[in-house]
C-alpha cells in the first residue's frame, strides 16, 4: 500500500473536517481546495463527510508546473522565478481557485512532503494559502521537518482547515 494512506485519519482531523464542514453549511459558504503535495487529500476528506460535503464545491489538483498554470492560471513568472513551492505560488494557487469556482473560501497547498531532487528542496517544507472571496488571499508557511510523506501530508490538511476556518471566522 502507498505510505500515504497507510495511516487513519486522526479522530481531530476528522473532527475538525466536520466542523469545518458545518460551519460552511450554517453560513451558506462553498469551499474549494487548490492541491499540489497532498494530491487530492483535502479535496477527499471534505467530500467524504456526510451530511455536509455538498458545502464542497470543487477540487483542483494541480501536481506539475503545467497543470498549475493551464488549471489555476499560475503565472510561468512564478513558477519559473520562485518556483511552484514558494509563498507567490501558494498565494496564485489560492487566487486562481477562488477565480475559477464558485467557492467562497479556498485552501491552497504546495511543498515537498519528502526531500526533492534539489538541494533547496527541504523535506516538510509546506506553503499554505487561503482566501475568501472579495477580501484576499493570507500565506502562511510550516516546516514540518522530515517527518515522512503521510504525515506531512496530514498535517497539512490539519493547517489547511485551520485557515479555511480563520477565513469563515473573519
Amino acid at each position: 500500500m502507498a505510505e500515504a494512506l497507510k495511516l487513519d485519519i486522526p479522530d481531530e482531523l476528522d473532527q475538525l473536517a466536520k466542523a469545518v464542514l458545518k460551519t460552511a453549511c450554517d453560513r451558506d459558504l462553498r469551499l474549494a481546495s487548490a492541491e499540489s503535495c497532498t494530491g487530492g487529500l483535502l479535496a477527499s476528506l471534505l467530500t467524504d463527510i456526510p451530511g455536509c460535503s455538498h458545502a464542497f464545491e470543487r477540487g483542483f489538483v494541480v501536481y506539475t508546473d503545467e497543470a498549475k498554470n493551464e488549471l489555476l492560471g499560475v503565472p510561468k513568472a512564478i513558477l519559473e522565478t520562485d518556483g511552484a513551492v514558494s509563498e507567490a505560488a501558494a498565494r496564485a494557487l489560492a487566487a486562481g481557485a477562488l477565480e475559477r469556482s464558485r467557492a467562497d473560501i479556498v485552501a491552497a497547498i504546495t511543498g515537498f512532503a519528502e526531500a526533492g531532487p534539489g538541494p533547496e528542496d527541504e523535506a516538510g517544507l509546506v506553503h499554505f494559502a487561503s482566501g475568501r472571496r472579495h477580501r484576499g488571499v493570507h500565506h502562511r508557511l510550516v516546516r514540518f521537518g522530515d517527518i515522512g510523506r503521510a504525515r506531512v501530508r496530514y498535517g497539512a490538511l490539519e493547517v489547511a482547515l485551520k485557515m479555511m476556518r480563520e477565513e469563515m471566522e473573519a
